[in-house]
């Protein structure tokens, strides 16, 4: 029986530390997602990993008697995600659901210019547009809607607003 752990990687080395996870036989898995950037002027749909700093790596029991000095020797590796000295189980389920969604997945986050004007698609305010302001930290954006003459913030996924053009 394996179970599913989690690795911390350095600062942006989540595909360095994937590769040389790999060629040393371990089952890793980096779930990616298409962004919108702004380089050189220009939008580009880019991958990006979903979770910033952190991959999943499947590993055998027995892990007590396990040395964990192959895994936190690795190039682009910062740590194992622990709690405590256990290190931290991933549901089995929780990782199939996200290897089944990686194949052709169409979600994109979008790159929006502060002041521009938005409609939001989902919730209970679809068909509204608003003013975007800004993204926050947690990749969520920040809207400025006009509900009854009153202007009002609020914060959606980027999913579920698109461009008005």
């Amino acid at each position: 029986m394996s179970n599913w752990y989690l690795i911390h990687t350095k600062i942006r080395q989540e595909r360095v530390a994937l590769e040389n996870l790999e060629r040393q036989g371990f089952e890793c898995f980096l779930p990616l997602i298409r962004a919108e950037k702004l380089r050189r002027g220009a939008l580009q749909i880019v991958q990006e990993a979903l979770f910033p700093r952190y991959l999943f790596i499947r590993l055998g029991t027995g892990l007590e008697s396990q040395s964990w000095a192959p895994i936190r020797s690795t190039l682009g590796v910062s740590r194992l995600v622990t709690f405590g000295q256990i290190p931290a189980k991933i549901d089995d389920e929780l990782v199939a659901a996200m290897q089944s969604q990686r194949e052709g997945s169409d979600i994109v986050l979008r790159h929006f210019e502060p002041g521009e004007q938005v409609m939001v698609t989902e919730g209970p305010f679809v068909g509204v547009e608003a003013i975007y302001q800004m993204t926050d930290g947690e990749g969520r954006v920040m809207l400025l809607l006009n509900i009854l003459s009153k202007q009002v913030k609020m914060t959606v996924s980027p999913a579920s607003v698109r461009k008005v053009r």
